[in-house]
Parts: structure tokens; sequence; C-alpha cells
């Protein structure tokens, strides 16, 4: 079986976001970036599988700019086979994010699609069941643990008072949660091997895909700060301010 991984290039989760001074996005200059921690999560379930039997070759993929290369190299350094990067500057919406990996898999015929339930920059979550939709293959969304036994994929995710499992048939889309699994540290001695590894550079064009935005962004801003809290001197104060001049009660 083969597995496709798309990864993101995305502000690293322990950096502290900032709004540009035009109010026109997040500002990536000179800031740490990495790969994003759900899409980690599908590299690690790639490679067990790998190591499991199950997987006999995976595939890791990023669109993004020259530099989202060293989030592939990551990939590869955690143990996936081989890197495809689709090289473009722009920010691409979800749907032309899905139309390329659509073009990818047509040309690389993988039986499974894992992939993070969500981008933690723009957090849409709309990549992975827009791919199912495109392939018309089912999917298994925000899995928290999965199982293949030959072409049935048995998915279990959280819902609301409890566990859904569903049971699919390969070729598949899984988009994964972050109780999957615990991401693995690359060793010195793979971080060495990746840069051996092929990664097969592309362009939107290569795939005759329309990338043209669909939403304008018309401005980003900061939450409001929080106020000071106040310390009450009993339980019947509490009440009082909490009824009227909260008025939450």
């Amino acid at each position: 079986m083969k597995v496709l991984v798309p990864v993101k290039r995305v502000l690293d989760y322990n950096v502290k976001a900032k709004v540009k001074s035009d109010q026109s996005g997040v500002d990536l200059a000179n800031v740490k970036m990495s790969m994003n921690p759900f899409d980690e999560i599908s590299v690690e379930q790639a490679v067990k599988m790998q190591e499991a039997g199950t997987a006999t070759e995976t595939v890791v993929v990023s669109i993004g700019p020259a530099k989202a290369q060293e989030t592939i190299r990551t990939g590869l350094a955690m143990g996936m086979d081989r890197g495809i990067h689709v090289q473009t500057d722009d920010d691409l919406e979800p749907l032309a994010v899905a139309k390329i990996l659509k073009a990818i898999c047509e040309a690389e015929g993988p039986e499974l699609v894992i992939l993070g339930k969500q981008a933690i920059d723009n957090d849409y979550g709309a990549t992975g069941g827009m791919l199912a939709a495109l392939m018309d293959w089912p999917i298994g969304s925000a899995a928290n643990s999965m199982e293949l036994s030959g072409s049935d994929l048995t998915v279990v995710k959280e819902v609301d008072g409890g566990l859904q499992t569903v049971k699919l048939q390969t070729p598949a889309i899984v988009t994964t949660d972050l109780r999957l699994n615990e991401p693995r540290y690359a060793s010195l001695p793979n971080i060495m091997k990746a840069k051996k590894k092929p990664i097969d550079a592309k362009t939107p064009a290569d795939y005759g895909v329309d990338t043209a935005p669909r939403l304008k962004t018309l401005k980003v801003t900061e939450p409001p700060k929080r106020e000071a809290g106040i310390k009450v001197e009993d339980a019947a104060q509490l009440v009082d301010k909490l009824k009227n001049e909260a008025g939450v009660i």
C-alpha cells in the first residue's frame, strides 16, 4: 500500500503570532516556522504503518514556498521514503490545495492519504473533506485511532459524549487528531539520510490547477487585551458583581 501524506509549513506553535502593521495578515518575517503539528501526527502514522509492513511506500507532499523543502526534509528524517514539493509563493485556499492533491493522487496512485485535520495557521479544516469529495473517496475525519485490515480501514473519532467508529474501504482519506499517536523526534543519522532522499520539484501549473483565490482578506486584527481581574471580600460580593456588573447570572 502506498501512503501519501500532505504537510504544511506553518508558524511554530510556540511562537506568538503578531499582526502586520497594515493589518493585511500575520507577520512571518524572521520567525520560526515548522511542520503543522497535526501533519506531524500524519507522518508518524504513515511511518508506523511502514514499520508494521502495511505500507510499502510513503510519500510526503508539501505545497508552498522554497523553504517548504525544509518541512519535507523533516518528514523524510522521520522515516518517509520520498518527497514532492509543489512550489508556490501564494497562500493557497483549501480548494486549490485539494485540487493539487487530487492531481498528485491521480499521478501517484496512493491507496491511502493521511493529513492533519486542520492547519494551525488558518484553522480551515477543509482540505481533507474537499479532497475526499474531489476523489469520490470515503473519509474518516479527526481520527484518534485507526486500524487497517486488508482493504478495510476502521477509524475511531471523538464526538460529543463518546466515540464514533466508522469502517472505510480503501482507497480512502483520513484526517488526524492529536490523540492518534506521539510523533517521534528525528535522529541525527536519519536527518543526514534525509538529505539524500529524493524530492520531486513541481508547480501548480504542472498539474493544470487554477489557484486563483476566491476569498479576500479584508483585515486581520489581534484579539482585544483582557482586563485585569479584581479580588472580592466574600461570596456575597462575588454574586453581587456577577449579577449586577457582569450580568451573567
